[in-house]
């Protein structure tokens, strides 16, 4: 299993700043790319070699970059008018939502993903089930003793809120003095985090940067290590101007994202260092550039532009809603051993289902309430 999401929209920007949107774009394009994954992850028997979209779980490194990026331009001039209360409202405001939804979602769904692939299910008693929803919807993470699914997630019931738990972790590193370093200070903080990376995905036994979504020794340092590099390189982006301006921008960055997450597993099993280099390649070096690139558009208006605000708003309701769908998805293909080709109509149907109920959780739900939430805590300021 591995999920990744930050949800920073460029909808945290001030009224008075221009959005980006192709990097609100991009986010959607990281998620419909981390459903795929999730939704081919099955058929791959456990075997990464084996897994059709090899290098999705990058999602969760891409977002945490666009999120410090879009962060550091929303905020960094800021704070000689906002406090740091204020900062973690609006954060909350745009995060808490959906996160609610989403444990909602997996408590409504856990029942009917009992069976063999989740025994743990079958001997849950209702009222712990209600006591991890209760704490999903607060976002804190659960120890491996009340792990009720048997994945030793953070968050069983919702297992991509574990990204969220990081993000939000982010959010209060930045909020509480890192946002006070300088240019050189900031750079020389990336350096080492890249170091961190790059031990973990080059030196580490599986070669890869999967994980990250359990409360243990091992998986705090995954997760960790997969948070600082981008999300602060993110930041530093923002901060030293980089834009790459390209005729087409969301239809090339959208592309080299996709590439980026597909190619097949480097090296085999024999040399896992391979695969670990380029995961290290792709965050340090490709990741920026898409970013600089979906950066550079100034357009505001136009068929890619709209597209990828459509992407955008959908994105985070998408990555947050449709997990519980993909346990019992994944427990049919585990039980049942289809063929990719025989599964290809129940993927679509997964698919159509989880961007339908994302959809709906947008409008019916997420931006209503984040409205009334910001009318309610924010309009004293009058910045709403």
């Amino acid at each position: 299993m591995e999920t990744a999401f930050a949800a920073t929209s460029t909808t945290a920007i001030a009224p008075t700043k221009n959005h980006y949107v192709i990097l609100d774009g991009l986010r959607g394009v990281a998620s419909l790319m981390v459903l795929a994954f999730h939704l081919f992850e099955p058929f791959s028997n456990e075997n990464p070699v084996k897994q059709i979209i090899n290098h999705g779980y990058l999602a969760v490194d891409f977002f945490f970059m666009l999120s410090g990026f879009v962060i550091a331009y929303a905020y960094d001039d800021r704070w000689t008018r906002m406090t740091q209360w204020e900062f973690y409202k609006r954060r909350l405001i745009r995060l808490q939502p959906m996160v609610i939804m989403g444990s909602l979602i997996g408590a409504a769904l856990f029942y009917f993903q009992k069976g063999p692939v989740f025994p743990l299910i079958a001997v849950t008693p209702v009222w712990k089930m209600m006591l991890v929803m209760v704490v999903g919807c607060t976002l804190l993470p659960l120890p491996i003793s009340m792990d009720i699914r048997g994945w030793q997630e953070m968050h069983p019931l919702d297992g991509p809120a574990w990204s969220l738990f990081f993000e939000y972790i982010a959010n209060i590193l930045y909020a509480l003095g890192l946002r006070k370093l300088s240019k050189r200070a900031l750079s020389v903080f990336v350096f080492l985090a890249a170091i961190l990376l790059v031990q973990l995905a080059v030196f580490g036994h599986r070669g890869d940067l999967i994980g990250g979504w359990a409360l243990n020794t091992k998986e705090l340092h995954v997760g960790f290590a997969r948070l600082l590099f981008p999300f602060f390189a993110g930041i530093l982006l923002c901060r030293l101007g980089a834009r790459i301006q390209l005729k087409g921008a969301f239809g090339i960055s959208s592309l080299l994202l996709v590439v980026a997450l597909s190619l097949p597993r480097f090296g085999g099993t024999q040399h896992h260092w391979m695969n670990g280099l380029y995961e290290a390649f792709c965050i340090i070096v490709i990741f920026p550039i898409i970013v600089a690139i979906g950066a550079g558009e100034k357009r505001v208006d136009g068929p890619s532009i709209r597209v990828a605000r459509f992407f955008g708003d959908l994105s985070y309701p998408l990555y947050i809603t449709h997990y519980p769908l993909i346990y019992i998805y994944t427990a049919w293909v585990v039980i049942d051993k289809p063929t990719l080709a025989q599964g290809f109509l129940p993927e679509l149907l997964v698919a159509i289902a989880a961007i339908a109920i994302a959809y709906a959780s947008l409008k019916l739900y997420d931006e209503p309430v984040r409205r009334w939430l910001s009318k309610r805590f924010l309009a004293k300021q009058g910045r709403v």
